[in-house]
């Protein structure tokens, strides 16, 4: 793939572990220890501060402001303001004073540096001395009451040395470095107390915040306030050991209704008690998610990482919370929400935790009004879900991609049905998801056209591969919109009678008409799906000659240059294959894999786990495991060079689909559940647990044989090619 590994961590099965300051890789490491619990995330700076690339960040679940300007356009469709998560108010803000002298990690002569992340209770702890004093800061968020955050700092020195240290909540905050968009409502500091309350400036959403701070000796505590904080000034003087603790609880208000009122406090707790909480917390969530690899410890840490972070990044707590492609890591893609969510991340949540994935449909089903606002503006019917989003409204404001890609409306339409198989969830169906499949697809209805022979199909569009712009019958985008016609049509013949939409027969009869009708690009005699019409007639370009140093493409190339030839930037007709896999034939996919495989450059990090899950199904382990390994460690070895900007979060849900699709060789596009594992061949053994349909399946794949088990009633299930009543343990020959 012409990209390399960066390493710098330690490999172990349960943390991460930087040892040594890596001062050119701090913003790294920053994405990299990032702590969150979905209703806030924290980066992993420095609370007191370092001179060194870094990008302090704390993110709200759906706090964010409007652009600062309307565009100056007057084409319809082309949206006038968009909007982004914004950066919060910083919550551990920290100043520490050694002898008078201000400590920064960034320029201090550091000794016996360390940062550790504990992927079993979610605990981020830095160590490091400095002449002779030795100082570990330790923080976490708590996963079961999510507003509440704990901070605590030790200092450790053998020779008396005075000490002060500030702790405070700082609204005085950047975004991408600019200003800061927060203007202060409140605050109030008395003894080891602070409060202060901020509200945004543009979508007067309010954020309080509260700080205690507790002392293990002797100091004196001094409250301040100024523009935009509010916290407690420590003095003290240390010969020996000497901590700080300090409980941040945070209430953000995204409605506006409270006007920066103070919540009510939640029951105090210690540091301790509550990280005692978080392990058993923990402890419960690996028991249920965990993902055991025998024999490649790299993949084993970087497959468990993958995990934490999705656990961290989501868990259902509210419907109107999405996963954005940075999750709560970093500010690049604005924090929005993609078509990645029900495409790559649900998946995750539909095998582990139904509840929360039927809560991600939920966001979709509550925007629906924006939705169907976004389809008027493209002259159509219908809803149009946006390209990218916080808040239901579109936030691109690239016209070629907001306006042309309908990856995020069949993408809701496919995770209804894949909710639905897999949960068997019915009634969800029935009171939510009909309603979208409805105006989903009077929306690809009016948006599509039949051409001069009669086929149906969708014109100047762009497809998954967003290298090929305004092209017509993307064979992605009119498969997908095929079946979001025919799912549609079947559920209202079903269960029509059940809901409170009327749809008259003459409607569901043209979407039937649009379905059957639908033109998709395939050669026969080779047994390619076209991605597009006229792809096949594209020149040539060998990947393999573009120099590194060219890498990323949109950073180097003039814009039109990439649009001018074959190159894949993901993958595009493999994505079908993979969504619809069991569609195609074993041969159609082989043939599609061998010649769209050498035109894509995976410029997605979203790329790798499509091609690995293939490769691994049709027996290609060299490929299934190098795209698994790129996929897994993504971030943790920064192959794509910008992990200082966030987590890769809907790459790493592409990661366990890797283990599970790929390896597992699971299935579950159609009514009967696919299982065909295998393993690769320097691999010992690997398990991983299921929910489907109400029941446990656990997996266990060794060389030679799997063993399947059901907690449950029995199921019918396809195991290796042969339909089987699963009950109990049963073991098959692979």
């Amino acid at each position: 793939m012409g990209k390399k590994a960066d390493k710098y961590l330690e490999t172990q099965e349960w943390s991460i572990v930087e040892r040594g300051f890596h001062r050119e890789k701090n913003a790294v490491s920053e994405s990299l220890f990032s702590i969150g619990n979905e209703y806030c995330g924290l980066r992993g700076y420095a609370e007191e501060g370092a001179t060194a690339p870094s990008l302090q960040g704390c993110y709200f679940n759906g706090v964010y402001e409007w652009s600062e300007k309307e565009t100056e356009t007057a084409y319809k469709g082309i949206i006038r303001r968009g909007h982004y998560m914004v950066n919060a108010a910083d919550p551990i803000k920290t100043e520490i004073f050694v002898g008078g002298e201000k400590l920064d990690t960034g320029k201090c002569d550091l000794c016996d540096f360390e940062r550790r992340l504990d992927l079993r209770s979610g605990l981020y702890v830095r160590t490091f001395s400095v002449r002779g004093v030795k100082f570990t800061f330790s923080r976490f968020l708590s996963m079961t009451e999510p507003c509440n955050l704990y901070q605590k700092i030790e200092v450790e020195s053998t020779q008396p040395v005075s000490l002060e240290i500030k702790l405070s909540v700082d609204f005085a905050t950047k975004h991408w470095g600019k200003k800061g968009r927060w203007e202060k409502v409140s605050s109030h500091a008395e003894g080891n107390y602070a409060q202060i309350v901020g509200k945004t400036q543009s979508t007067g959403q309010y954020l309080a915040c509260a700080q205690e701070v507790e002392a293990s000796g002797d100091c004196a505590f001094r409250p301040e306030e100024d523009a935009l904080s509010a916290g407690v000034r420590i003095t003290a003087t240390v010969a020996g050991k000497f901590a700080l603790t300090k409980h941040v609880a945070c209430y953000a208000d995204k409605t506006g209704e409270t006007k920066g009122k103070m919540p009510a406090p939640s029951p105090k707790k210690s540091f301790e008690e509550a990280l005692a909480e978080n392990i058993s917390y923990y402890k419960k969530f690996w028991a249920e998610r965990d993902i055991v690899i025998e024999g490649d410890e790299e993949n084993q840490q970087g497959i468990r990482f993958c995990i934490f972070q999705l656990g961290q990044t989501y868990h259902g707590a509210c419907p109107t919370d999405n996963i954005g492609a940075k999750g709560l890591t970093g500010e690049a893609y604005s924090g929005h929400a993609f078509w990645d969510t029900e495409t790559y991340c649900l998946p995750y949540y539909l095998f582990n935790d139904p509840a929360a994935a039927r809560d991600l449909l939920l966001f979709r089903y509550h925007t629906l009004a924006q939705a169907k606002e976004r389809a008027k503006m493209l002259d159509c019917k219908g809803a149009c879900y946006p390209i990218a989003t916080l808040n239901g409204n579109e936030a691109c404001d690239l016209w070629q991609h907001a306006s042309l890609q309908f990856q995020p409306s069949t993408g809701v339409a496919y995770g209804i049905r894949h909710y639905v198989t897999v949960t068997g969830d019915e009634q969800f169906l029935i009171d939510y998801g009909m309603e979208m499949l409805l105006e989903i697809s009077r929306f690809l209805r009016s948006r599509g056209e039949y051409g001069a022979d009669g086929r149906f199909g969708y014109f100047c569009v762009m497809g998954p591969d967003e290298f090929q712009m305004m092209v017509n019958h993307n064979c992605y985008t009119n498969y997908m919109a095929k079946k979001t016609f025919e799912y549609t049509v079947e559920c209202f013949e079903k269960y029509g009678d059940r809901t409170r939409l009327n749809v008259e027969k003459e409607e569901l009869a043209a979407f039937s008409a649009c379905a059957e009708k639908m033109y998709l690009p395939y050669d026969e005699t080779r047994k390619l799906f076209e991605q597009h019409d006229g792809f096949f007639r594209l020149p040539h370009i060998d990947i393999k000659s573009i120099p590194a140093e060219e890498f990323p493409l949109y950073h180097h190339w003039s814009y039109d240059r990439i649009y001018r030839n074959d190159m894949i930037k993901q993958p595009d007709v493999l994505m079908l294959m993979l969504l619809h896999a069991g569609d195609f034939t074993l041969e159609q996919k082989r043939a599609n894999y061998e010649y769209y495989e050498p035109r894509c450059i995976h410029e997605s990090s979203l790329s790798p786990s499509v091609h690995s899950i293939l490769a691994s199904e049709l027996k290609k382990e060299d490929d299934a495991l190098n795209f698994f390994g790129f996929a897994a460690r993504l971030d943790l070895d920064d192959y794509n060079r910008n992990t200082c900007e966030g987590l890769h979060t809907t790459s790493i849900a592409a990661a366990w689909l890797n283990i599970v699709y790929g390896f597992g060789g699971v299935r579950s596009d159609k009514d009967l559940l696919v299982l065909s594992p295998s393993i690769p061949s320097i691999w010992r053994r690997y398990a991983f647990r299921l929910q489907y349909r109400g029941r446990v399946i656990s997996v266990e794949v060794e060389k030679g044989r799997a063993a399947v088990s059901v907690e449950g009633d029995p199921l019918r299930a396809i195991v290796c090619g042969r339909e089987e009543t699963l009950s109990g343990t049963r073991e098959f020959e692979l």
